[in-house]
């Protein structure tokens, strides 16, 4: 395993949770295998493993650029990863509210649409 595998994992297990990455791991494919060492050595291995901003600056940064860009399928595990990155609800909600000014306020309304949902979730889990 390469260092950056390595780091990637470790890094990927810190923010997104031991049980979220067993699950994929699981479920992991010999056909997707390459994708998984891509995003573990690029993603988390490289740009989440950077020393350069903090990992609630980059949950918030990665949160905003999911809604703006349309992708809202990572949205609720990125609101999950909050709770291992310091990122707030104040601080997703500041970001979401750049994204309603810089990419539009359809995009942010469904960001916050579903963060509401998430952290609802997480809250009722919490309380079980």
């Amino acid at each position: 395993m390469s260092d950056r595998i390595a780091t990637g994992m470790k890094v990927r297990r810190s923010v997104l949770g031991d049980a979220h990455v067993d699950r994929a791991e699981a479920a992991k494919t010999p056909f997707d295998e390459p994708f998984q060492t891509l995003i573990t050595e690029g993603a988390w291995g490289t740009v989440w493993a950077s020393d350069g901003i903090s990992l609630r600056e980059r949950s918030m940064l990665t949160l905003a650029l999911l809604a703006a860009t349309g992708n809202f399928e990572e949205i609720a595990m990125h609101i999950r990863a909050t709770a291992n990155t310091g990122a707030s609800k104040r601080d997703v909600l500041e970001a979401f509210q750049h994204v309603a000014i810089y990419a539009g306020v359809p995009r942010a309304n469904h960001a916050l649409k579903i963060a509401k949902q998430t952290y609802a979730e997480m809250e009722e889990a919490t309380d079980d």
